[in-house]
């Protein structure tokens, strides 16, 4: 039998706190590509928590809030990394302004796929 797919992403499915993100780039690892870094550690929570960094210079409030759904439609759809017991913060590079969904999802994707070996 499959599980069923959230629709959307829960407060418990978060990073939300400053203190969080700064641990993460202290003391987590971390992979990227010309799109995207993914920096990441694992937590004691015992399920994935996502957090999205998207600086002013990467475009204006539309551009980013495209990435931003696109970033988390992408985990939405990934259950192995939910399953897993990890932070993963996702930052955003300028030229990821100027691909489609497709070309995302395939980066993020690669960069999951590393997370995963390592």
């Amino acid at each position: 039998m499959e599980t069923a797919i959230r629709h959307t992403l829960t407060k418990a499915d978060k990073l939300r706190k400053r203190h969080e993100f700064v641990s993460l780039s202290r003391c987590g690892k971390s992979v990227s590509d010309r799109y995207f870094i993914l920096a990441y550690q694992s937590n004691r929570i015992g399920h994935a928590r996502i957090g999205i960094t998207i600086t002013r210079k990467v475009g204006n409030a539309v551009v980013r809030n495209r990435i931003k759904r696109i970033v988390r439609e992408f985990f939405r759809m990934q259950p192995f990394l939910r399953e897993k017991s990890i932070d993963i913060n996702v930052i955003a590079k300028k030229p990821a302004t100027r691909i489609h969904s497709a070309r995302a999802f395939a980066s993020l994707h690669i960069l999951a796929d590393r997370i995963r070996e390592g």
